[in-house]
């Protein structure tokens, strides 16, 4: 029972890491179609910003803060330069924000160099908790924790505000949007300026959690990312939150269980849900 609690909370603590980055993903398709490749790159600059704020400060809290707007300051740049001139050219934005990929994970290595990075945890986060003879990991927990509040987050955002109002209703009709006199252009940016934000702060919390982080991880993780947003449906919160922790969880009791697998389980899982639903779990055009 212990193996199987600890395994639940494995998966679900990296079902959150990957909610972080597939989550803005999902929003920028959903409302701006940009298949964005250098969302990896603001993950993996968001673990060693993060590390290294950490380093220096020793405040995780205030690294925690820095990290997402310094991935926020990173994502308008590459919106403003990468983005902007492809929109609408699905090819193009393919080819563009590869290659910004490859040059972020390559600025990586110039700041950081090639070897990978210890990443240590702040004293209050340390260690376990024994609850009923059953250990958990408080920083598991946590980073659940955090992942649960940004979704929160995130569906208020979208439900309850009018900057939501006016994402769900450019995810819709953009031109209707434009004729109304709304700034669709600045609605685009704010959406991608946060969807870079998340993806940074995923990698920041991914760097206490694996331990040690490397120049490469942006890469290794935009692809599980990708695979969960094709899950969920394209555009869907929902259902990227629903399949990041199936994404998780699988991939927790497989490599436990079955170890070969393990490397499998998440193109196996892609290949069944589009078989079976082709548009993704909670995928419909365009929804949020």
């Amino acid at each position: 029972m212990n193996t199987l609690l600890n395994l639940l909370i494995n998966g679900l603590s990296t079902g959150m890491l990957i909610f972080l980055l597939a989550s803005g993903l999902t929003l920028i398709f959903g409302l701006m179609s940009v298949l964005n490749f250098a969302h990896g790159g603001f993950f993996a600059w968001g673990a060693f910003l993060g590390v290294w704020l950490f380093t220096v400060t020793g405040n995780f809290l205030l690294s925690f803060i820095a990290t997402v707007i310094g991935g926020m300051v990173l994502g308008w740049i590459v919106e403003k330069i990468l983005i902007r001139p492809v929109y609408g050219n699905h090819i193009r934005q393919l080819l563009v924000t590869l290659g910004g990929m490859l040059v972020l994970i390559e600025l990586l290595r110039v700041f950081w160099g090639s070897n990978p990075i210890r990443a240590g945890l702040p004293k209050w986060l340390e260690g376990s908790i024994d609850v009923g003879g059953v250990i958990f990991i408080k920083y598991r927990l946590f980073v659940i924790l955090v992942g649960l509040v940004i979704y929160v987050m995130i569906l208020l955002l979208l439900n309850k505000t009018k900057i939501g109002i006016m994402i769900r209703a450019g995810v819709d009709n953009k031109e209707m949007v434009q004729a109304l006199g709304i700034n669709i252009k600045g609605v685009f940016s704010f959406v991608f300026l946060l969807g870079a934000g998340m993806a940074a702060l995923g990698g920041f919390l991914l760097g206490p959690y694996s331990g040690v982080i490397f120049a490469d991880m942006g890469m290794q993780y935009a692809v599980l990312a990708f695979i969960v947003v094709i899950i969920g449906g394209l555009g869907s919160i929902q259902g990227a939150a629903v399949a990041s922790i199936i994404v998780g969880l699988a991939g927790a009791y497989t490599a436990y269980y079955y170890p070969d697998l393990s490397l499998a389980v998440n193109m196996l899982l892609l290949i069944v849900i589009l078989l079976l639903r082709p548009s993704g779990l909670l995928g419909e055009k365009g929804g949020v």
